[in-house]
């Protein structure tokens, strides 16, 4: 029987599931695989323009991965896989900048490079929440410098003025003294593989459930996985302790409503030049049986 592949997207479930045996509790024969190092480079930096999105078109080699929830929307209606239907989830995020810096309100951004992934979360919802304090013309953002970790590296290093975080590296600004200028927090969703076993799918959202849940009551006892996400050059400096939950995972569907307003939203801003797939919702989601009530 093939293991199903799991690729973990920098936050504590998959990691809490693990160590408290919630995947073998729901007899579910696993392996996880970080989709997001590439063959060559620094782990988790793809480069220019080369963001969540491209990682599904170039075709992620697990059952079961996630990304926010606009790139997931538009890769699955354009046939790279199934949208997650039963659960969605939301990750705080936000930009941050130099503590001396002489950004204080978001209206001190105009026209400032923002650090952001290409066509991934910290791009969409870069250009959502500034969208109240700028205009579109003053929103600048600067996709050069690769995805999460390598956009940390460079704003601890001074090379640029502005970054959108979200997970530990989050939670690892505000700890050095970061300033947070706007919160950015965005909705994620999971991908599913069009041969995924859909009894695994279940299974493995039944175990992050009873994980989501361990966060909620005692979220202390796990941020030290953090530390596992993080380069080598930061993890003497890192107190977890002071972390947060992260990503918290919702189980209400991802609507029709959603999907359909998501897109109308990414269309309106001209973010996928070449179209948003061709798939309707029915077309583009994989919905599973209703999740085990947690005793």
């Amino acid at each position: 029987m093939e293991k199903f592949v799991i690729a973990p997207h920098m936050r504590l479930h998959e990691w809490i599931a693990v160590e408290k045996g919630y995947f073998d509790e729901v007899g579910l024969e696993y392996e996880l695989e970080d989709q997001l190092k590439p063959a060559l480079g620094d782990r988790h930096d793809l480069g220019d323009r080369v963001g969540a999105y491209q990682t599904f078109e170039s075709g992620r080699t697990c059952d079961v991965s996630s990304a926010c929830h606009w790139t997931v929307n538009v890769a699955a209606a354009s046939g790279h896989g199934k949208l997650y239907a039963n659960a969605y989830s939301v990750s705080p995020c936000g930009i941050f900048v130099p503590q001396d810096s002489d950004i204080k309100r978001p209206e001190d951004l105009a026209n400032v490079p923002i650090s952001v992934g290409f066509q991934s979360g910290s791009h969409y919802s870069t250009i959502q929440s500034l969208e109240p304090f700028l205009s579109s013309d003053e929103i600048n953002l600067s996709f050069a410098d690769g995805l999460l970790f390598k956009r940390m590296e460079n704003l601890i290093d001074g090379a640029v003025p502005a970054v959108s975080l979200f997970s530990g590296p989050y939670y690892f600004m505000e700890q050095l003294g970061y300033r947070k200028v706007l919160d950015t927090s965005f909705m994620m969703a999971a991908m599913v593989a069009e041969d995924a076993n859909l009894d695994d799918v279940e299974k493995y959202f039944n175990a992050l459930r009873k994980a989501q849940k361990d966060i909620d009551l005692r979220q202390e006892l796990y941020t030290h996985y953090y530390r596992d996400e993080f380069p080598e050059r930061f993890k003497d400096q890192m107190d977890t302790r002071l972390f947060g939950p992260g990503e918290r995972i919702v189980f209400e569907p991802y609507s029709r409503e959603i999907f359909d307003e998501s897109r109308e939203w990414i269309a309106e801003r001209n973010i996928f030049e070449d179209g948003l797939g061709d798939l309707s919702y029915d077309e583009s989601i994989v919905v599973t049986k209703a999740l085990e009530t947690v005793g």
